[in-house]
């Protein structure tokens, strides 16, 4: 019976305190590589309008002190504490430039867990989850197909990743 328990808490991703366990670890350590969002600051509260809760627009981001040598940038917005596992709801790469502006469609687009390409905002069934949003500064640009799946981004970007920034937001539905 304490085996059965142990496998229930490994495959629901829990800990032994109940809490959801913690996003994946860095792939790099941010160094100077800044994120942040004009809508939301770390740990706050995402607003209404960038939630199915409303006009579903992804947040404005701005970033800043990349390292030398960076080439793109790829990021992924995930939600660590979806009852079913780690939920994506965005994915993209080959990104430009040092911001996004509300609602940008920039990059190229891979698959989120709803298996369509862009953003889609929290919407979580119950209580407060928290949204990590994960910049990596890269040395190259990646050659995958559009509508590739968060694994498949993070694979090709091992090996190229200088630096990884984080801005974590969360958001209920009231």
């Amino acid at each position: 019976m304490r085996v059965a328990s142990l496998v229930v808490v490994a495959v629901l991703g829990v800990g032994c305190n109940g809490e959801p366990q913690s996003e994946e670890a860095p792939m790099a350590p941010a160094g100077s590589l800044k994120l942040e969002s004009s809508a939301f600051r770390e740990g706050g509260l995402l607003p209404a309008r960038h939630t199915c809760d409303g006009e579903d627009l992804s947040p404005p981001l701005a970033w800043s002190g990349a390292p030398s040598g960076t080439v793109s940038y790829a990021l992924v917005v995930d939600d660590p504490d979806a009852p079913a596992g780690t939920w994506d709801h965005w994915v993209v790469w080959n990104l430009q430039g040092t911001s996004l502006a509300e609602g940008a469609h920039s990059g190229v687009a891979g698959s989120n867990s709803w298996g369509s390409p862009g953003w889609r905002g929290p919407c979580p069934p119950s209580g407060t989850h928290r949204y990590v949003f994960r910049l990596l500064a890269l040395d190259a640009t990646l050659e995958l197909p559009p509508g590739a799946r968060k694994e498949a981004l993070l694979t090709a970007a091992k090996g190229h990743v200088l630096a990884e920034a984080r801005l974590t937001g969360r958001y209920a539905r009231t």
